[in-house]
């Protein structure tokens, strides 16, 4: 077998153009079915994700390993527990982890029945391992259960969910009135309350059996506990194998800068390959077909789906119940999370819009999330001409099933592309742009070092350093004082510099690096392209804002069409709800305003 990952640098390279896994939609939640391209070893593998933040991270990696696990015969379906990610929301009433556990249960029925198989393997990660045990002792033929970084402790995990809570607020410049603290949140998802008390008594070294002989535990460094529950395990069945999940933290850190972990990838395609490799039954020959029956919610119903060339992207369209009375919003992906969005943002706005009779799609660009990459793209694509491709699949989706007009939204790299969208097509008559970090990306320039050590806004990093945890945190070594001192030496130069051309302005030589932005902003003017600029008070774009249009954007006066929203007290991701309700309500005006045209 080629080593982990060979796959994907073959398709990358331009071998092959691989489609999106094909979608179904069963329990109130859809799965993404792919099958086997070699000959079926008639054993199937599902996919356990775990929670919130941490799903949102291994999304991706859900996603190659599947590829790669079709290549050597082995179908998989990967889905969301009800009332996370694209499912249905569900009510909390009470159940704890029951409701995730029977829409696993109904995954495994759904998988059986589209490979053919009568066998599986569970490959699990963080909280999907707990789901995996209780699902073994359920469900005949599970030959094998894969826990990566399993929740041991439930205690231990939520005090760990707390930290990682913090840790990820504080990153986005969060202050403590401003943070979603109730319950348990974690990057804006808030866990059901009865599933965080079922959680709370969870111990997985009290489990006293176990339904299945084989086992593989990907172990976290530093965290003995897990080499002490994969001992335990081998008191539960015979075959038990163990590694190091190396590169576990670098893949759960954040989405947007997430490496994917070869050396684990391989261990786990390998040990899922051997235990597979035990004959036994072979898979049927008229397994069925998967079916996306749309989901169908209050004043709304989503249809998951495939589009573009070789159906290689993977979205959702949300549709009224009723009749469509607003123009159809192309929700674009920021960065590397997944189309439901930030804290599930995207989902809960398309539903809103469908209420209010303004269809939309969300979908992931090649290369993040479920859509596979596209033939001979980089493997950054993050400010990528490449990605202009997929707006314009996405677009000629909409006008196929007679949904133009249409207008482009997205936040921060979303942002940036809806704006390159629009100005190159004209099937965009208006653009919601939100935190764009900038408008024009300078080709030259690293994207993953731009990434890697984003700058905050001169207004931010003074607030920091007035407060006295940040000071502490900096001299005791905890904050990279070389790389903010370097992001606000590079703020001051740049607000000098607009100085500098404020007063040389009337030179033309001085506003040549202006020309790309101006120019396009000339272009969506005189088509009529209805325009919204949205930016939190302190975020780092408005530097990059007031670099085209002058101090506090006093250029727009030559654009009066464009409207200018500044959030205040919010962050770039717009966590608080307040910030949330002022991008929703000109994304629906926005709508209505066009389908009225």
């Amino acid at each position: 077998m080629a080593g982990w990952g060979a796959a994907e640098k073959e398709r990358n390279e331009g071998k092959q153009l691989r489609s999106a896994a094909t979608p179904a939609t069963f329990a109130g939640t859809v799965g993404l079915f792919t099958s086997a391209i070699a000959p079926s070893r008639g054993t199937a593998v599902l996919f356990l994700s775990p929670w919130g933040f941490e799903e949102m991270c291994v999304r991706k990696f859900w996603r190659i390993l599947a590829e790669d696990l079709a290549d050597i015969g082995l179908a998989s379906l990967r889905f969301d527990y009800a009332g996370t990610g694209d499912a249905l929301d569900a009510a909390d009433e009470g159940e704890g982890l029951t409701l995730w556990q029977e829409t696993a249960l109904a995954a495994a029925a759904e998988l059986k029945a589209l490979s053919g198989c009568k066998r599986l393997i569970l490959v699990s990660q963080g909280l999907g391992g707990t789901i995996a045990a209780a699902l073994a002792e359920r469900l005949a033929g599970v030959d094998g259960i894969a826990f990566l970084a399993p929740v041991i402790s439930g205690r231990a995990y939520l005090r760990e969910l707390t930290v990682w809570s913090r840790m990820i607020d504080e990153s986005m410049g969060l202050a403590e009135a401003q943070r979603l603290a109730e319950g348990v949140t974690v990057a804006s998802l808030r866990m059901p309350d009865s599933a965080a008390d079922a959680i709370r008594k969870l111990n997985l070294m009290t489990l006293d059996r176990l339904g299945t002989p084989n086992c593989l535990v990907l172990t976290r460094p530093g965290r003995p506990g897990d080499a002490d529950f994969a001992r335990h395990l081998e008191t539960l069945a015979p075959q038990v194998a163990q590694a190091s999940y190396e590169g576990y933290d670098d893949l759960v850190s954040n989405p947007t800068v997430a490496t994917m972990p070869t050396a684990a990838g391989r261990n786990i395609i390998e040990w899922v390959q051997s235990v597979a490799a035990v004959p036994g039954e072979i898979a049927a020959t008229d397994p069925a077909l998967p079916v996306a029956q749309p989901l169908v919610g209050e004043g709304f119903r989503e249809t998951p789906l495939r589009f573009g060339a070789e159906s290689r992207l993977f979205g959702i369209l949300c549709e009224p119940e009723g009749s469509r009375t607003g123009a159809t919003a192309l929700l674009l992906t920021t960065a590397y999370d997944r189309s439901a969005g930030w804290g599930r943002m995207s989902v809960t706005m398309a539903r809103t819009l469908a209420r209010d009779g303004i269809a939309s799609l969300r979908f992931d660009t090649a290369n993040v999330g479920d859509s596979p990459p596209l033939s001979g793209a980089p493997e950054q694509v993050l400010y990528s001409r490449e990605q202009h491709r997929d707006v314009a699949e996405a677009l000629d989706l909409l006008e196929k099933r007679n949904l133009l007009p249409a207008y482009v939204v997205g936040r921060c790299s979303g942002g940036y592309l809806a704006f390159q969208a629009a100005v190159r097509d004209a099937r965009c008559g208006g653009l919601i742009t939100v935190n764009p970090y900038s408008f024009h990306w300078d080709e030259s320039r690293s994207v993953d070092e731009a990434l890697r050590f984003a700058p905050r806004s001169l207004e931010t990093y003074g607030r920091k350093l007035l407060q006295m945890e940040t000071l502490k945190r900096l001299f005791g070594g905890q904050i990279d004082a070389k790389s903010a001192i370097y992001n606000m030496a590079t703020g001051l130069r740049r607000r000098a510099a607009r100085t500098g051309r404020q007063l040389l302005g009337a030179f033309p030589v001085f506003a040549a690096a202006q020309g790309p932005v101006l120019g396009g902003f000339r272009t969506l003017a005189r088509r009529g392209v209805d325009m919204s600029l949205i930016y939190s008070a302190h975020d780092i774009g408005l530097d990059h804002l007031h670099d085209q249009f002058g101090e506090n954007g006093v250029g727009l006066k030559h654009f009066p069409d464009i409207r200018l929203t500044i959030i205040p007290e919010a962050d770039h991701n717009l966590t608080p709800p307040y910030a949330r309700k002022v991008y929703l309500k000109e994304v629906r005006e926005m709508g209505l305003r066009l389908g009225a045209r």
